[in-house]
């Protein structure tokens, strides 16, 4: 680009003081800075996930314990739960007794939420396996395929309105 001997030459303004680019002089300092906010931020989102995570175990771990109690209280048989493999292939005996929701999803009659999928084991084929009850979401199947995600709650008066005669687990 030429410029004629009547034009003035205007440079483009400096980005030192705007946003997150640092002043040239002091690039160090204020590189520091910028990451103890940032850190400082990723420390505050995670404490607000973490909060909310236990609201929504909460709410969902009363709606399991009702559940158990109601469906008690209805006289719904309790049948043995079997975990599965991680490969799909083998069954695994785990001593707990309760309800599926799905063929690897479960309510114990201790009323607490089961995620009936263990690893893959010869012994545990032999002796059976123990399964620690899973922290219950609101929302089953969260990030799985498309119809397989279903509202805990509504999931549960299904399995409810359901009676004996429900085909999950078997």
């Amino acid at each position: 680009m030429r410029l004629s001997p009547s034009s003035t030459f205007h440079p483009v303004p400096t980005l030192v003081g705007c946003g997150n680019v640092a002043p040239m002089d002091e690039p160090a300092d204020s590189a520091e800075e910028w990451r103890r906010q940032r850190a400082h931020a990723v420390r505050a989102h995670a404490a607000d996930a973490e909060r909310r995570l236990a609201v929504e175990t909460a709410q969902a771990r009363r709606l399991v314990a009702d559940f158990a109690a109601a469906a008690l209280a209805r006289g719904l048989q309790p049948t043995a739960l079997t975990a599965r493999g991680y490969s799909g292939r083998g069954r695994y005996r785990t001593g707990l007794r309760g309800w599926y929701l799905r063929p690897d999803v479960a309510v114990g009659t201790d009323g607490e939420f089961y995620l009936l999928t263990v690893p893959d084991s010869v012994r545990g084929r032999l002796t059976g396996v123990t399964v620690q009850p899973a922290q219950p979401r609101l929302v089953v199947g969260e990030g799985a395929r498309d119809g397989e995600r279903i509202s805990l709650s509504e999931l549960l008066n299904l399995r409810l309105a359901a009676g004996d005669d429900w085909p999950h687990g078997r």
